[in-house]
């Protein structure tokens, strides 16, 4: 074996063992509701202590088994996928930074400590995205790093305002601290989760970032960058129940991110953009969840959909790799009869994504409608939500149809199959994981059952809302494939919900032209405009001039002596008259 997969397999077991020990020691804090806090004193600032404090409780030391698996088997797929590249050895160092900056993230309660893990996160996004080093990586990659960089903006001002508490540790509230104060420190929160998690308006980069190498998407959008931001509004979930304006904001963007998401995605032709689109619907659903104060609910829907997430991304990479490259569903087809164990793969996580029971997205995912039902929600939220549920069913099932029924479409394709040994073992822990990882997480997270009381219309709401959008989306199949063209009749339509209602334009424009152009003007105008004709160069030009009149009265001059008598007397004779 090469040195290049030994690399990616080294990772692989050691990320295992540590996944092991990390669930192990959450059991042990589960059974006895007990955390462990380490801290260290770094500086004390006026009344604050600077310091870096790691939590060990259940929930962080369950997330980061998770994350730790999900990364062994990722890296390990990487082996494969990346066999061909040169620099595979400097993709596996950045992936494990990318896992390092998110761990650091997770065990972090104090907003200085969470800080490092969060622009970590950013810092080797960006330098992922743009792995490839073309035009479009680099477009999206400095999209994606401008976007979260108004996140860091967020947390830096957070950090600024909890300065007034005595301490950025936001597990331990101040009772006597005023409610503006903390209204202030949950909206910067907030606004900096939703760009990390990408909801409206900071959606565009998350389809954006498929740009990057497809193992990184499976790492990226099932449980690191874009958990982090639903990670740290659960851990700030506290505060969101004392801040009802906080609660009422963020369960409207949350639920016009689902639908907006899945009404995309019916319309998207790139398997990754569509599965990326699954991942923002999805957000949305646990943004939902801790905006009706949730949060345990939100962190359970969290872990199974990081499992179920991450095997379709692999069957997406098993099927793009062994495509030529293609990534168009529209030039796929018939691949179940050449790629059986990566069409059974992907049709489990679709299934578990859409919450078909009894598999892993159904526990947690049916858990958050039936209490949406139970809940006094207000009916838009409502709509939107089953709506979104039903879109869901609809764009998985239209990937379906085009990828693996019908004719074989692709003829330059000379070898399709499941021959790869590192792919097929890399799934097959995934699969276990989306077929029996919502029961068990289910027993281990929730020990106690919840009595839901709906009637049996309500009940069966959500199972008839996936069948009517596997039927929309077979017949919206239909529509694309008719002689009469019908689908160009709504073409505006269809550009408007394609384009997910203009966001990417918005975002680039607003990037580009009110934030980098208005730079250039303010420059120009500014820093080497007037800012320099006032400032530096305009007092030096006043001094030098100070200075020569300095130096003229002190050469003892009988001709300045003498025309400074005459200003005086024809002063004095200017006053008398």
């Amino acid at each position: 074996m090469m040195w290049k997969v030994k690399l990616s397999f080294i990772s692989f077991m050691f990320l295992v063992i540590f996944s092991f020990f990390f669930f192990l020691i959450s059991m042990m804090k589960l059974l006895k509701r007990v955390g462990v806090v380490a801290e260290w004193e770094i500086l004390g600032l006026n009344s604050c202590s600077v310091s870096m404090v790691l939590l060990f409780d259940w929930m962080s030391c369950m997330f980061m088994s998770l994350v730790m698996l999900i990364s062994s088997l990722v890296l390990f797929y990487s082996g494969g996928y990346m066999s061909n590249d040169e620099n595979i050895n400097r993709f596996m160092y950045l992936v494990l930074g990318f896992v390092s900056s998110m761990m650091f993230m997770i065990m972090s309660p104090n907003l200085i400590s969470v800080l490092l893990g969060w622009d970590g996160l950013g810092l080797v996004s960006y330098a992922l995205v743009i792995y490839y080093q073309s035009e479009k990586s680099c477009n999206a990659g400095m999209l994606t790093a401008m976007s979260n960089r108004i996140g860091d903006v967020g947390i830096l001002m957070s950090i600024g305002f909890m300065g007034s508490m005595g301490s950025w540790n936001f597990t331990l509230e101040s009772e006597q601290e005023s409610f503006e104060t903390k209204e202030m420190i949950l909206s910067l929160v907030i606004m900096s989760s939703m760009t990390k998690s990408a909801q409206i308006p900071f959606s565009a980069w998350l389809p954006a970032a498929m740009a990057a190498p497809t193992p990184v998407s499976a790492l990226v959008h099932s449980s690191t960058l874009v958990t982090a931001g639903v990670y740290l509004l659960i851990r700030f979930s506290p505060f969101i129940e004392m801040v009802n304006k906080g609660q009422i904001s963020l369960l409207l963007l949350s639920s016009l991110t689902m639908f907006m998401a899945g009404l995309g995605a019916n319309f998207e032709t790139d398997l990754k953009k569509i599965i990326a689109l699954s991942t923002l619907s999805q957000l949305g659903v646990m943004m939902f969840s801790i905006s009706l104060g949730w949060s345990e609910l939100a962190f359970f829907h969290l872990l199974t959909h990081a499992l179920f997430k991450a095997l379709l991304f692999l069957c997406a990479g098993s099927v793009i790799h062994s495509s030529s490259d293609y990534q168009d569903i529209r030039m796929m087809g018939g691949l179940v009869n050449f790629m059986p164990l990566s069409v059974v793969s992907m049709n489990l996580a679709n299934f578990a994504l859409c919450g078909i029971p009894f598999l892993a997205g159904f526990y947690s995912k049916d858990l958050i409608l039936e209490n949406s039902l139970m809940s006094e929600l207000n009916v838009v939220c409502f709509f939107l939500i089953f709506l979104s549920t039903g879109l869901t069913a609809s764009y998985s099932f239209r990937m379906v149809f085009f990828t693996m029924t019908g004719e074989w479409n692709m003829s330059s394709s000379s070898k399709v199959s499941d021959d790869d040994e590192i792919f097929t073992h890399s799934m097959s822990g995934l699969i276990l994981g989306s077929v029996f990882g919502g029961s068990l997480l289910m027993w281990v997270v929730f020990p106690s059952p919840t009595f839901i009381c709906l009637t049996i219309y309500l009940k069966l709401l959500t199972l008839m809302v996936i069948v009517l959008g596997v039927f929309f989306g077979y017949m919206l199949n239909i529509m694309s494939y008719s002689d009469d063209l019908s689908s160009l009749k709504s073409k505006y339509l269809t550009y408007f919900s394609s384009s997910m209602w203009f966001l990417p334009f918005m975002s680039t424009y607003s990037l580009s032209v009110l934030f980098l152009k208005a730079g250039s003007s303010f420059q120009k105008s500014g820093d080497v405009g007037w800012f320099e004709f006032y400032g530096a160069q305009g007092s030096y030009s006043n001094f030098m001039l100070v200075s020569k009149w300095s130096q003229m009265l002190q050469d003892n001059s009988v001709k300045l002596y003498m025309m400074m008598m005459v200003l005086w007397m024809f002063g004095i004779m200017m006053l008398e008259f």
